[in-house]
């Protein structure tokens, strides 16, 4: 196996395990939420004025996806949608109170994950820390290029 599938094996392996670590304590800490409602409400929470595309981008999903992801949070009391005066048309969301919880709980265990992870990022040094930051901007910007390579695909229609 080459240098390169080894890191990618590597990135996937960590990425998998921390999933797996992480699910585990989340589903415990916020039950009756899924997944991809927590991290809704994450964006929500951390974001200004985030509406249904802003969403689907961060999320790489479709308009009509988190549609039905923002009503079911609406549904459970968690966000509300708002509009702006200058803008009647375009709808917002916000955390409710009961939004604002599951933010709080969502930004706890992040801290808690990230202590408990500690013992791998102290002795990293500030070059090593900034190399595997270039790599990883590269390699999102690659994607990133990658990504709209394929959304003009499906545009024009070749993508299928």
């Amino acid at each position: 196996m080459n240098k390169e599938d080894q890191v990618l094996r590597g990135l996937r392996d960590v990425l998998n395990k921390m999933g797996w670590l992480n699910r585990l304590k989340m589903e415990e800490s916020l039950k009756g939420y899924k997944s991809s409602e927590v991290h809704c409400v994450e964006y929500i929470g951390r974001n200004e004025d985030p509406n249904v595309t802003k969403l689907a981008e961060s999320f790489f999903m479709t308009t009509g996806a988190i549609s039905k992801l923002t009503a079911k949070l609406i549904n459970k009391g968690v966000i509300e949608s708002y509009k702006k005066p200058e803008n009647r048309k375009e709808i917002y969301f916000r955390l409710t109170e009961k939004g604002q919880d599951i933010y709080k709980i969502h930004e706890q265990l992040h801290a808690e994950f990230q202590n408990r992870d500690k013992a791998v990022f102290q002795p990293v040094t500030e070059e090593q820390f900034d190399s595997m930051l270039r790599f990883v901007d590269r390699y999102n910007r690659h994607l990133d290029e990658e990504l709209k390579k394929l959304d003009e695909e499906i545009k024009t229609g070749r993508g299928q």
